[in-house]
């Protein structure tokens, strides 16, 4: 029997690293860091939904928590003048030290930019949300997505699959368009995979992306077997 896995937990250690990225020397430690990470990102994602946050990265040290954000518009993250990321780095401190009142390290924010936004899932998944909210056709939202993605060189395959009550249905059904190859099982290829969500006034609608970019093994190979591997910022 068949079963469904994660693109990206399928390919943890081979062409991705892990998103939360420290080292919990007991028990506790490590509880009190997963709450705060699960606590950094629900905030965020509700407050910076328009924004086309791709993904969220937190790594630690002795004495601070780095959040990085990459983001397709990250003029509106940052703010004339550094305005709104000065406040949202405080409010991150904040939350943390309600959550976590013994997490004694500062916050640091970095707002990384994403050049492409068609070769993102996440963002590719927010594209198709915002046109549903708008009451657009879904059928025509889900075409021009899909050619737009497949207009950027680097993708090879794009899928995506929309379900909830469509077009105010009375009953939920599902559709999906798909373009190229989407190798699930290669563990070489670079699939990105995102699940958003529409928020409609008859219910929510699901959406799922994903997105083949090519293999990696190529420049694996290339590289000589004593050179250490360069972290990846999935």
């Amino acid at each position: 029997m068949t079963h469904t896995v994660h693109p990206y937990a399928h390919r943890l250690g081979i062409i991705r690293d892990w998103k939360s990225r420290w080292f919990a020397a007991d028990k506790k430690s490590y509880r009190e860091n997963v709450v705060v990470d699960a606590a950094i990102r629900a905030y965020l994602k509700k407050k910076l939904r328009t924004m086309h946050v791709s993904e969220i990265e937190v790594e630690r040290s002795a004495n601070e928590v780095r959040v990085i954000l990459h983001t397709a518009r990250p003029g509106l993250v940052i703010g004339r003048s550094g305005e709104n990321a000065g406040k949202l780095r405080g409010e991150l401190a904040t939350l943390v030290k309600k959550v976590a009142p013994n997490h004694a390290r500062a916050v640091k924010l970095d707002i990384m930019e994403i050049r492409q936004p068609e070769t993102d899932a996440a963002i590719v998944g927010y594209m198709v949300a915002e046109g549903l909210e708008k009451r657009l056709p879904f059928r025509r939202v889900l075409k021009g997505t899909v050619e737009k993605v497949m207009a950027v060189r680097e993708v090879i395959g794009v899928r995506i699959v929309i379900s909830g009550r469509l077009g105010g249905a009375d009953m939920s059904r599902t559709e999906q368009i798909k373009k190229g190859r989407i190798p699930l099982q290669t563990f070489r290829a670079n699939i990105d995979y995102a699940h958003q969500e529409a928020h409609l006034p008859y219910g929510q609608i699901g959406i799922k992306v994903w997105i083949y970019l090519g293999d990696t093994h190529a420049e694996r190979a290339a590289r000589p077997v004593t050179e250490p591997r360069p972290a990846s910022r999935a």
